[in-house]
């Protein structure tokens, strides 16, 4: 792709984007949204235009260590493993990274985006949580961290931010939702909510201070 072309995608990206955000038509992506190929891939790309089968669970989920989670939560097996190489890494350095959600299935989803609505509404539950089929989290590839302030909330204020924001991709983990882009991600800001993607992924991402859409934008198309 030209560096013409691919500015012109952004471009696109961002003017529908900013019309999701600032019309009454904010439930336009998911009207439009296609079903995804390969959800097993570890680069699977699900947002708000990308949905997952309502049937689809990860082929190989294992329970991650309660040294490193809360209960019950669980993630694919490479990104498991991953993930606690990374909370034990960083525990020998003083810090505490522990998952507080992994992975869900389309109900727990279902059930878990019904409750934003009914408590702040659909405007509110659409720009901060995924609807059914269109949460990362059921890949099995995506979990939220709490740090030792103990309140994944407020991990930002916490000393393992900054740790986690250089050294997660060291371990294949990429920060989903940066400041800032939020008009190409299609959701606000989430400190607290990384994904795994391999390290060679996430290395790039990184370096290039890029999302994964852009990703897409740029080296998939």
């Amino acid at each position: 792709m030209s560096e013409k072309t691919f500015k012109n995608c952004i471009y696109v990206v961002l003017i529908l984007l900013i019309l999701v955000f600032f019309t009454k038509d904010i439930d336009f992506f998911y009207q439009n949204a296609h079903d995804i190929e390969d959800p097993n891939s570890l680069e699977v790309l699900v947002n708000k235009l990308n949905r997952l089968d309502p049937l689809y669970v990860p082929p190989d989920l294992e329970p991650i260590s309660l040294e490193y989670a809360t209960q019950d939560k669980y993630l694919r097996k490479k990104a498991k493993e991953q993930f606690e190489k990374l909370s034990h890494d960083a525990k020998e350095k003083g810090f505490q990274i522990i998952a507080v959600s992994a992975y869900r299935d389309y109900h727990y989803q279902d059930q878990l985006f019904e409750s934003y609505v009914k408590e702040k509404g659909e405007k509110y539950a659409l720009k901060c949580s995924a609807k059914p089929g269109h949460s990362e989290h059921q890949t099995g590839l995506s979990l939220d961290v709490m740090g030792s302030n103990n309140d994944y909330d407020e991990f930002e204020k916490s000393s393992e931010f900054d740790w986690m924001i250089h050294n997660a991709h060291k371990y294949g983990f990429i920060l989903r939702y940066p400041k800032g882009k939020e008009y190409i991600t299609g959701f606000k800001y989430e400190p607290w909510h990384y994904r795994y993607v391999g390290q060679d992924l996430a290395s790039l991402l990184y370096t290039q201070n890029i999302s994964l859409e852009e990703y897409y934008y740029q080296y998939k198309n």
